[in-house]
Order: C-alpha cells, then structure tokens, then sequence
C-alpha cells in the first residue's frame, strides 16, 4: 500500500510538472506568435493605395484615454473582431484626420455608421468636427451616408460636402433632453433610509434619493445648460448652406422627426441613395472598376498608425510635454481603471513635478467629480507643478463639481462651448437599513464608550447631533471649495458664493464668468502648454497613465473579448436597457468612498439625450 501512495503521488507529481513545463512552453509559444505579429504589424504599416477614401465609422467610442503598449495594440488588432465598434482616443481621432489632410494618397474622408449607439459627449465631437473642418478646407472631400441620421451623427456629418441617406431612412431631429430617475419611493418602500447635508442650492446630486422629481432650481439649471448646448448644436449644423437654425429649431418644435424625401426636401440632406449606389460612387472617386469589389480605403483605426509612426519618431531629446488623463469618478486611494484614484493620479503629478525633462504638464479632466478629500488631494499637487512650470488643463465633456476642484490652480483653463463644468459644492449622504433589516426580522444592538463611536454605522439613522456635526463639516469643505475659486482664479469672494451653490455651467457660460480662461479643445491646450514653456518648435508629448502591462491586456483580451466574440451580445429591449440604466445608476453608490462622506460632485443622472 506504501508502494501505491508512493507511485501515485510520483505520478501526479510528473504530471503537473509535465502541464507546468507544456503551460510554459505554450505561453511562451503564445508571446513569440504575438511578438512576431507586432514586428510584422510594425514593419508593415498601413497599405494605403493612392486616391483613397479614409472610412470613418461615427459609432466609434471616442475616449479620452485607453493606454495600451505597442505589443498590446498589436494583440488587440489580431484578436478583435471587426464587427465590432473600434475604439480610438480622442487626440488619436485628431490627429489621424490631421495626418491624412496632409497625405497626398487620401482622397476624402467617407463618414458611415454601423450602429445608432453612439454616446460620445458633444464637446468631443466638437473637436473631432474641427479636425473634419481642416481637412475638408485643405480641399477633400467628405461623404457621409446613413439609414438613419440621429443628432450626434448628424453633428458631424453636417461638413461633409454631400449627405446621403437610404430612401426610407429617418432623420432625427428632436432637441435635446435630460432624465432623471428618482429612486426615493422605491428606497422607502424596502426601507433605505437616506439623509443628506449638503450646501448649495442646486447641489441636485442627492435629489434622486431624497426627492420624486427634480427641484425648481435643479430644473432651472438644466433647461439652461441644455439650452447653453442645443444653441451650439444649432449655430454648428447651421454652416451648411442649405439650411438655417431657424428652420432647424422649426422641425424640433413640430416635427422631431423627418422621412427621407423630406429631409431632402428641407435641406438636411443632398440627396436619397440605396448603399450599393453610394458604394458605385466611391468606386468612380477613387478610380475602381464596376466590377471590382468595393473602393479604396483605409480605416481610421487603421490609418491611425501613421500618426503613432509620427508620434514615435520624434527626437528623444526633445523637451516633454506630460499629457495626464483624469477620466472618471474621483475616488480616494488608489481607484480602479476606470476611476480618478487621489492617490494614483497625485502621485503621478508629482513624479511629472520633480521631472526635469518635463518641461509643462497638461491636464485632460473628464470626470463628473466625486470624493472631496481626493480632489483636494489632487488639486495640491496641481498647484504645486504650477509653482515650477505650466500646467494647462483642458476640460473634456464634463469637469464639474470635483472635477473643477482639480482643475482650479491650472496655469491656463481650456474647455469647449459645450463642456459641462462648475458645480461648486458640496453635499454628504449618508444610508440606514435599519427598516430594511427589521422588515426581514433583524436588529442590532451596540455598546460603546461615547456617544458618537458608531456614527459611521448604516444600521440606523443619524441622531439631530450627528447630522448637525456632519453638516458642520460639509460646510467647512464648501468653504474651502469657496476660497480655492477665490484664490485660484483672482475673483472676488462675493461673486465665488454667487456662481457656486452647485451650480452648472455651460464652458461658453464658464468663460464669460472667470471659471475657464478661453475656449478651446486639447490640441489647444497643448500648444498653450507649449508657448507657455518656451519650447519654441521642437518639443513631444508623453501620454500619462502609461502602457497598461502586456499580462493586463492579454488577460483581458483573452478571457473577455474572445468570451464575447463567441456569445454575441444583441442590443437589448426597451425593458432591459432601463433596468441596465437603473443598476447604472444605483452602483454610482459604490464609488462613495470619500473618508469624511463629503462629496463634490455634479448630479448622478445628469446625461443628455
């Protein structure tokens, strides 16, 4: 029997050894296949013939950061499918246009879409629209087609020389709208019990907790903030020539909708086309037979490494230009991917502080706000780089409540007609399961040495002392929001108090308040950071976070691109996408990590439609 346990475990010894020596080899196997993938991929470069159409797939997910290292880009181009949406960054959308202006072998630029799910914000689209704008005056051509045009598709279509669209298409064109879900009379009917403190008057992020429908205040300053952003959209669209904004803003207040002939009727469109036609087209532009398959062309996402082949080949010893992203809820700690994490991204300013061969930093704030203490520890870190050299920020889609907080001490504040900023506020809220617990037959008993050690439990409401001490509190941060806008941007104290109570602002608004310095996008931002650091001509940029590692990606690709590859997602129902929304909307609860329980940060259901 010995001899039995001796062999068998000598056996299942041998054999994991044999799996650990085949799961080596394999790995191993695996890395010289997708090294070899991306000296091929990098060798090769894009094939761009000559008189080619760059297409542009406008369901694109424009981000502002999605660091990946070279090796990952090359297992995540050997591993996606292309079925799916691509994905791009926003300077890597700029930039990608910039580089084919001024590449001979690009004839125009054909803008489709392959779904409606686009959600991309409109202070993006508005400097991607630029960049289209650039090209289209260097003297190419621009094609946009579509089943369907919604607004965001529209936006940008709207500089393209012809706008086609199928026959029994649609054109959207209903203004813009933002709803809230109210969660209170369900928390109450399972017995949540929520309390809040706050200050400011439109601080409205508790209200969905605490309330059934919007306050006249936070109704006040939404029907503002969008009127602040349709008005854009409108004077936008409104350059075609073959159509007014008045004549716009008509369709919205009768119609919201337009068929096809119709939309050709009133301007909005060139003319109806079926795609097969619109493919005949693009064949004849770029010199393809009939017979042949379809036109040349070259994906944007493709095409884009030329602009990464540019970005690589700068001098080494150029002076840098640190490009920090700051995309998501501001969280204290570390944080997640996709949060701003205080002590990540203050860390990493400081490093870029104590840099010397960075010579100015620009800051890139798309975040919606979050924990006080990590926008204050944040924001200490941008004022102390201000100190030393430039640092520009640039505000993307949204950069409010928290989000302005860290913005405050930049050197220069850049941010779009259209951006989503101030919110200067504060507010606490604080959950108890007390009613909850007892519904299911639970109670809890607690001893303690004072009155106030179990404050932090969630196991019954606040006491008046307790709350008033926590509102004590909220107003001492809101205070200090106070005076960092004070001293920050050189206002007057009584105008800061005015502006603020949670209030938000369109970037136009922002400028004409002294919150923003001057209206831009981040390529702006970069060559302020630029000019403000003397670096004359010769100077890169360095994007910060860095490369994800090559482990990260290929987990994440392996175990969760491939998974869904092979299980495809169909776009949910009506029924489905709401309670998506709604657990959306509840799991923003998570991010409440704030070690005071103070929160700056805009209202949690603020999204346009």
């Amino acid at each position: 029997m010995r001899d039995f346990f001796k062999f068998t475990f000598a056996s299942i010894l041998g054999t994991i050894v044999g799996l650990g020596v085949l799961g080596a080899l394999s790995l191993g196997g695996l890395l010289f296949v997708v090294g070899t993938i991306a000296t091929s991929s990098k060798d090769a470069g894009p094939n761009v013939e000559n008189n080619s159409m760059l297409v542009f797939d406008l369901s694109m997910n424009i981000t502002d950061s999605q660091p990946t290292s070279t090796t990952a880009e090359a297992l995540s181009r050997t591993l996606s499918d292309e079925s799916d949406p691509s994905s791009m960054t926003l300077r890597q959308v700029v930039e990608t246009i910039d580089a084919a202006t001024q590449d001979d072998r690009i004839l125009g630029i054909y803008l489709h879409s392959s779904s409606s799910s686009s959600s991309n914000g409109f202070a993006t689209l508005r400097e991607v629209r630029e960049a289209l704008e650039r090209f289209r005056d260097a003297g190419k051509t621009i094609i946009a087609y579509d089943q369907d045009w919604s607004e965001r598709e529209y936006y940008l279509a709207s500089v393209s020389d012809e706008i086609l669209i199928n026959p029994l298409g649609m054109m959207e064109m209903n203004g813009l709208s933002s709803e809230t879900t109210f969660l209170a009379g369900g928390l109450e009917k399972y017995g949540v019990g929520v309390q809040v403190t706050r200050v400011g008057k439109y601080k409205s992020a508790v209200e969905p907790f605490v309330l059934t429908e919007s306050s006249p205040e936070s109704r006040q300053q939404t029907e503002k903030l969008l009127t602040d952003i349709w008005s854009d959209f409108l004077t936008t669209i409104a350059r075609r020539e073959k159509i007014s904004a008045q004549q716009v803003q008509q369709v919205v207040n009768t119609r919201g909708m337009l068929m096809a002939p119709e939309a050709e009727q009133q301007g909005f469109v060139d003319r109806l086309a079926y795609f097969d036609e619109v493919v005949a087209q693009l064949k004849e532009l770029t010199g393809k037979k009939e017979d042949d398959r379809t036109f040349r062309q070259v994906s944007l996402p493709r095409y884009g490494t030329v602009s990464d082949d540019q970005r690589a080949s700068q001098m080494r010893s150029a002076s840098q230009i640190a490009l920090v992203y700051a995309e998501g809820e501001i969280v204290s700690g570390e944080g997640g991917s996709t949060q701003v994490g205080g002590d990540r991204l203050a860390k990493q300013l400081r490093d870029l502080r104590r840099d010397e061969d960075v010579k100015a930093v620009v800051l890139r704030v798309n975040s919606p706000g979050g924990s006080a203490t990590a926008s204050e520890v944040i924001q200490r870190e941008v004022q102390l780089i201000a100190e030393t050299k430039p640092i520009v920020v640039s505000m993307g889609n949204v950069a409010a409540s928290g989000g302005y907080w860290i913005s405050s001490y930049g050197s220069k504040i850049f941010a779009q007609p259209n951006t989503v900023t101030g919110s200067i506020g504060v507010f606490g809220m604080l959950l108890n399961v007390q009613n909850l617990g007892n519904n299911q037959g639970i109670t809890w008993d607690v001893v303690k040495t004072g009155p106030y050690a179990d404050i932090e439990t969630i196991t019954r409401p606040k006491t008046a002392q307790e709350m008033a001490i926590i509102q004590q509190m909220v107003d001492r941060i809101y205070e200090r929001f106070l005076n960092l806008i004070v001293q920050s941007r050189n206002l007057p104290a009584q105008k800061v108090r005015e502006i603020a109570q949670g209030r938000v602002w369109s970037g136009q608004e922002a400028q004409q308040l002294g919150l923003v310095d001057e209206i831009g996008g981040l390529n702006d931002a970069i060559l302020a950071a630029a000019e403000l650091a003397e670096l004359g001509d010769v100077w890169k940029v360095e994007e910060y976070p860095q490369t994800r590692s090559f482990e990260q990606v290929l987990i994440e690709r392996l175990l969760g691109s491939r998974l869904k590859a092979l299980v495809p997602t169909p776009e949910p129902d009506p029924l489905t996408a709401q309670l998506q929304q709604l657990y959306e909307e509840v799991s923003i609860l998570k991010n409440l990590n704030d070690p005071f329980h103070a929160y700056t940060r805009m209202p949690f259901t603020f999204e346009i439609r």
